[in-house]
């Protein structure tokens, strides 16, 4: 479990400007990832833009960050959907070498209740080789995992994390407070990371490690070591930046700050489409202060 502990990067995945993908950006992303302290990559999350992606190109992404990763550190993948049977057959014909976890978001649009939820995600433990990191991100599924749903599911042998992302601390606490003792709690905000570690998170799947991942890292290591001090003085610093790279949605923001550290493009497939000039003026001026 220690390998879930600490910074893992929900990566971008570059494009070129005909929106094909940019193979020898995924490269120099991993490596500026790996080289600078993360502690494990998750490819195909959201940020990653999978939707968009199909699965063919989403393997051929899992064997380039794989070959530019070198085995130095553990891959999550991102495996999801609103279809519990298409999601399990997925899970049943995946190859898993080299992948460390599932990352599995809650499952959205159609709003499951609780009962549902806890079905979906059993199915899923059931069938895969890896283990499960759960995914409560509310503002985008459209529904909630409730304390008891978490716990519930928390039990089960191959479920062994949940990225939180529903922005809510008191929900946090209590499933901290409550959960199974080698049951990892994993932040999914970059800006909530500091006072989630002091409640008692093991890390954080973070968007803004894209950038800068060797200040960000380093700051979630001072806050598991107890030195606030240091990690307040990096959380201050990034600050800014954490909460303008999602003024006119994600992945549009960081891939706007990639672009200006010269790592990749910062094309998007639709339907998503680039920040706004006002948006990319202002994360502009936010690369200039920190470079």
């Amino acid at each position: 479990m220690d390998k879930f502990r600490g910074t893992g990067v929900a990566m971008v995945t570059p494009f070129l400007e005909n929106l094909e993908i940019d193979f020898d950006s995924l490269k120099k992303l991993t490596e500026h990832q790996v080289s600078n302290g993360i502690n494990y990559l998750v490819v195909m999350g959201t940020t990653g833009e999978n939707p968009t992606i199909t699965e063919f190109e989403q393997s051929r992404i899992l064997e380039t960050v794989m070959e530019a990763n070198e085995k130095r550190t553990p891959v999550v993948f991102g495996i999801g959907g609103n279809n519990t049977k298409a999601v399990v057959e997925r899970m049943k014909t995946f190859n898993y070498e080299g992948v460390s976890a599932i990352l599995s978001a809650s499952p959205y649009y159609n709003k499951p209740n609780q009962a549902g939820i806890v079905h979906h995600y059993t199915q899923l433990a059931d069938t895969s080789q890896a283990p499960i990191i759960l995914y409560n991100v509310p503002g985008r599924t459209g529904s909630m995992m409730s304390l008891d749903t978490i716990l519930t599911l928390s039990e089960h042998p191959n479920i062994i994390a949940i990225k939180e992302a529903s922005g809510d601390m008191n929900h946090c606490m209590q499933l901290i407070r409550n959960k199974p003792e080698d049951f990892l709690i994993i932040s999914g905000d970059d800006n909530l990371t500091l006072p989630y570690i002091a409640t008692g998170m093991s890390g954080v799947i973070s968007v803004i490690g894209n950038a800068y991942p060797k200040e960000f890292s380093q700051m979630v290591r001072y806050a598991l070591d107890g030195n606030f001090e240091n990690a307040r003085y990096l959380h201050n610093r990034l600050l800014p930046i954490m909460n303008a790279i999602f003024d006119d949605g994600n992945p549009g923001g960081i891939k706007l700050v990639l672009k200006e550290l010269g790592i990749c493009s910062d094309a998007v497939r639709p339907p998503l489409a680039n920040v706004l000039p006002e948006v990319a003026n202002r994360l502009k001026n936010l690369v200039n202060q920190l470079s």
